[in-house]
């Protein structure tokens, strides 16, 4: 008992000593000296060793006026909710509102862009120009809501595209210029309840009743109904019905019909019920909505027939007489959606690289040395590990986004497959990487992340729908793998060149490579874009060798491609890779020597490299050598201190106003002060 009541004494005395203390005029005066942190713009102590608006060129490519137009255009209205934060202004949506709300905004957005002209053009335009002006507003308006863009996306680009891919000269003098001006408001009806990506399997049925010259579209089972319709539950007057096109008993497989659900009062058809899809993880301001169609009649004319059409007498007539190639005839128009969810993609991992960078040039964090003054986020080499190579890959993905704009504005029957392949490899791995670009940005930005506000963490939610809609990214790049090895199957066959997808490397002998790698030769272009051929060409060659096996023992040539899919996957990530780095490449090489082609340099290094440390298939197929990899990996640290100088005017290359970034990104203690709040 005595030693607990000696315990109890001393901490008694040490409480009373540290409660009556008076500290020292000392203490006090160092107290009063520790100023408390003030915000220095990054542009104050970071150099600037090229012209950002030169590279904005080389990113965005093209449109740049019309760009900066359109970003004003949002700026100037109280429609785009702007408000301010430490003396700036910025816009985003209000994602406090309840769904109807948000949905609401969204429309009323549409009507103020569709009165300043936005929308010109859109669909009554002809040509590469029309296209990619149409594709430089879709970017812009993308990056302030995605719910906008794909409300958009579905009237314009499904609808409205479907209209002009689909349908003929009846079709466009009829539809195109009251989609354009929104006198009706389409949507898309592909996707059912039991068929996503399987669109060949969907379960809508349209039959022709000969007396009547009419279509009857019916919803057989609830398996059926159309699902996640964008536009459907609320807004949309017409839908592209896509069913099986059943004539005299005979399944003449998926047609697309124009097909009316709601009169100019909003009320919904006879026929036709129509039920909201609820509440999403994002996109709320999208009114996705389910569909059944009780044998709605619709006229023979609102056949899409393009492909093929129905006479008045009820025979069935295409001049493509092959069902697998007619089904892959009304699918080739839809790549226009994988190109704008792929650029849209890039877009959006540059919003939060510039946001989560600028507020790493401001907050400090820690001291490396005793009594020394708290260092910079991005100067920690760990945290220049975390998004400097993300960086990099979204420049890299960048150039690839322009390459396939210009591929789809520029298409022809003969590139056709190509556009296909392309764009499913790179729908599936920019929003793959933008996914996971978000993620670290949000964490890198700690807690400020969190904030609705600040962009980063609820862009999240907001983008995660890209890694599904028009294709599931795991689906599209088994596709990509499957007409890889269909190419070079073909070319052996025929014992001819390939010339298809790139894959004209192969026809030439495999390079060798020095088993010591020097910075030099790690940062040479000719060094990475073989080691990218390498591995692609091993892996093409180990996958038919696998596929060929297979079919020798009996086996179908689906179940050989489910047997070997890690094989596959292997390959579509090698082939995506190459064909960004080839894209890269060659942009690179139209820039004079300068600080520009530096830079570029630098950043092309870094992609090259940290797709060689991050794919396992490397080491797995003996590519590398553990001491080569190790060498990668000291060389893509190495990038990270020399790029690190470049990251401001890297992210500002972006061309993206302050509007449209979020307070962390600048002053983020006004904005978060006490007057803030009051004011």
């Amino acid at each position: 008992m005595g030693s607990l009541g000696d315990c109890a004494t001393r901490r008694t005395r040490i409480l009373k000593n540290h409660l009556c203390h008076r500290h020292s005029s000392e203490t006090v005066r160092s107290l009063d000296s520790n100023a408390c942190l003030s915000y220095s713009p990054p542009e104050l102590n970071e150099k600037q060793d090229f012209d950002t608006k030169d590279m904005r060129q080389l990113l965005d490519a093209h449109h740049i006026e019309d760009r900066d137009w359109l970003f004003g255009v949002v700026r100037q209205s109280k429609l785009f909710n702007p408000r301010e934060r430490g003396g700036r202004v910025f816009v985003s949506p209000d994602y406090n509102q309840s769904m109807e709300q948000q949905r609401e905004m969204t429309m009323r957005r549409i009507g103020y862009l569709l009165e300043r002209g936005v929308f010109d053009g859109w669909l009554t335009g002809k040509g590469p120009e029309a296209e990619l002006r149409k594709f430089a507003a879709f970017e812009v308006l993308g990056m302030f809501d995605h719910s906008l863009a794909i409300k958009l996306g579905v009237h314009f680009f499904l609808w409205g595209g479907a209209i002009q891919f689909f349908g003929t000269n009846r079709h466009h003098d009829k539809w195109l210029r009251n989609t354009e001006s929104f006198a009706i408001k389409g949507c898309f009806a592909m996707t059912e309840l039991g068929h996503g990506s399987n669109v060949r399997g969907i379960e809508t049925v349209t039959t022709y009743d000969l007396n009547t010259e009419e279509f009857i579209i019916n919803t057989p089972c609830e398996s059926a109904q159309k699902y996640w319709i964008g536009g459907a539950a609320k807004h949309a007057t017409h839908t592209i019905v896509f069913s099986q096109l059943n004539i005299g008993g005979k399944n003449e497989g998926v047609h697309a019909f124009i097909t009316q659900i709601r009169d100019a009062d909003g009320n919904v058809c006879p026929n036709i019920r129509i039920a909201d899809c609820g509440h999403k993880i994002g996109l709320n301001g999208v009114d996705n909505g389910r569909i059944w169609f009780d044998k709605v009649r619709i006229p023979r004319e609102n056949l899409l027939n393009s492909v093929a059409d129905v006479s008045p007498d009820g025979k069935y007539l295409s001049a493509i007489k092959d069902p697998d190639q007619r089904f892959a005839a009304f699918l080739a128009p839809l790549t226009c959606g994988r190109v704008n969810i792929a650029v849209s993609a890039v877009y959006i991992s540059k919003v939060g690289l510039a946001i989560a960078i600028r507020y790493a040039l401001s907050r400090r964090a820690f001291s490396v040395e005793s009594s020394g003054p708290e260092v910079l986020l991005l100067d920690y080499p760990s945290y220049q590990r975390r998004l400097l190579p993300l960086l990099s890959k979204t420049y890299a993905m960048s150039f690839a986004g322009n390459f396939l704009k210009m591929l789809y504005v520029k298409r022809t029957p003969d590139s056709i497959k190509t556009l296909h392949v392309v764009s499913s490899a790179f729908k599936a791995t920019f929003t793959w990487h933008n996914m996971r670009t978000l993620q670290e940005c949000r964490e890198a930005c700690g807690g400020q992340g969190l904030k609705t506000e600040n962009l980063v963490g609820h862009l999240i939610s907001e983008y995660d729908v890209q890694s599904t809609f028009e294709g599931d990214n795991n689906i599209l790049m088994q596709q990509v793998s499957k007409s890889l090895l269909g190419e070079y199957l073909a070319s052996q066959k025929k014992n001819k060149p390939i010339k298809s997808f790139g894959l004209d490397h192969m026809n030439s002998p495999s390079s060798v490579f020095s088993s010591q790698f020097s910075t030099t030769s790690m940062r040479s272009s000719q060094f990475q874009i073989n080691m990218f051929r390498l591995r692609e060409r091993d892996l093409l060659n180990r996958f038919a060798t696998k596929v060929s096996e297979c079919q020798a023992k009996g086996k179908g040539k689906e179940y050989a491609f489910f047997l070997n899919h890690q094989l596959a996957d292997d390959l579509g990530r090698a082939f995506t890779d190459r064909t960004i780095l080839d894209t890269f490449i060659e942009a690179e090489a139209n820039i004079p020597a300068g600080s520009l082609k530096d830079a570029l340099g630098l950043v092309r290094s870094m992609y090259a490299l940290i797709c060689l440390e991050e794919d396992a298939a490397f080491l797995r197929y003996g590519y590398l050598s553990t001491e080569s990899a190790a060498a990668i990996r000291t060389e893509v640290a190495k990038l990270c201190g020399e790029l690190r100088p470049h990251a401001l005017a890297l992210v500002n290359s972006f061309g993206i106003p302050d509007t449209f970034l979020s307070p962390i990104a600048y002053n983020w203690i006004d904005a978060n002060s006490w007057s803030e709040l009051k004011h």
